[in-house]
């Protein structure tokens, strides 16, 4: 069977839950007349990723933080729903980055929409990395999964959890067909730019020759309107830069189908064969155990 899948290189607008969330709802409109119908988004991509953590003083950042709580999302209430409706509408299969607020705690999240409209499931980053702990707490293993969604069988991690060989491993074995990776545009930070858009190259063709699946990885470059939100609440930034992003498609050998470095937003597209994966069908083989979706309650104590 031939699908079209694509990456969502494009930016958030930074610090604003419902700007970016009614520009989610424009790129699955965009995606669903293009004929896509498995779309991942970046690491975060609502309400941005918090770029600062990595360039300003920890202890300048308490204003900031606090707004980006605020405008993190709430996954029992209502934020989500024009998203899944526009899912469901334009018939099109999500894997949502999102700053989840659950209580007291911020999780790095990202959420998997279907082409019903039906949020069936998330993904809470395990470990933050590095500076990120400051913002997000630790997620767990009761979320590490591969959802059914109407593509097929779909897993995802969220940046450093691809250099989490057991984390890997434990998607690996429920055989997904699709996986999507979740970045930021992490060459926004000047001193990082040729560092990250390689390793974005390297753990990603790993992970689709590992695990043989097609892969979606999808990062948001840093524009100059997020940029000037960032140096109006912390001051200049010599240390970010616009761009910085990767964002690539790639086949069950780590074939590149597409690929997109420029700072100009875009949506990546590829064809896919899913007969060409090295684990056919959307279920998986005789003897291993079948993977039944539980309630998302269960999984997150959000509510089902």
């Amino acid at each position: 069977m031939t699908l079209r899948v694509a990456a969502a290189h494009y930016a958030p607008v930074l610090l604003d839950r419902g700007a970016t969330l009614d520009k989610v709802v424009r790129i699955i409109a965009e995606a669903g007349a293009a004929g896509v119908r498995l779309l991942g988004f970046p690491e975060t991509f609502v309400p941005g990723y918090p770029y600062w953590l990595a360039v300003v003083a920890f202890d300048e950042q308490g204003a900031v933080n606090r707004r980006y709580a605020e405008e993190s999302v709430d996954l029992a209430g209502e934020d989500l729903k024009p998203v899944a409706r526009a899912c469901g509408k334009h018939r099109v299969n999500v894997v949502l980055g999102v700053s989840e607020r659950y209580g007291g705690t911020l999780f790095n999240t990202q959420v998997f929409i279907d082409d019903r409209g039906e949020v069936v499931g998330i993904h809470r980053k395990l470990q933050p990395t590095q500076v990120e702990r400051a913002l997000w707490g630790q997620g767990d293993g009761s979320t590490l999964r591969a959802y059914d969604l109407g593509v097929g069988r779909v897993g995802a991690l969220i940046c450093g959890e691809h250099s989490l060989n057991l984390a890997r491993q434990a998607l690996i074995t429920q055989h997904p067909q699709f996986h999507v990776a979740a970045w930021p545009g992490g060459g926004a930070v000047r001193a990082l730019d040729e560092w990250f858009r390689g390793h974005i190259w390297a753990q990603s063709r790993s992970h689709a020759y590992s695990s043989g699946c097609f892969l979606i990885a999808a990062a948001d470059p840093m524009t100059r309107d997020n940029l000037a939100v960032i140096e109006e609440a912390l001051g200049p930034q010599p240390k970010l830069q616009t761009g910085g992003a990767r964002s690539l498609i790639l086949d069950p050998l780590g074939n590149t189908l597409a690929r997109h470095d420029a700072a100009d937003e875009k949506l990546l597209c590829a064809e896919v064969e899913t007969s060409a994966g090295r684990h056919p069908g959307l279920r998986p083989p005789s003897g291993v155990a079948e993977f039944r979706r539980p309630a998302i309650g269960s999984l997150t104590g959000v509510g089902a």
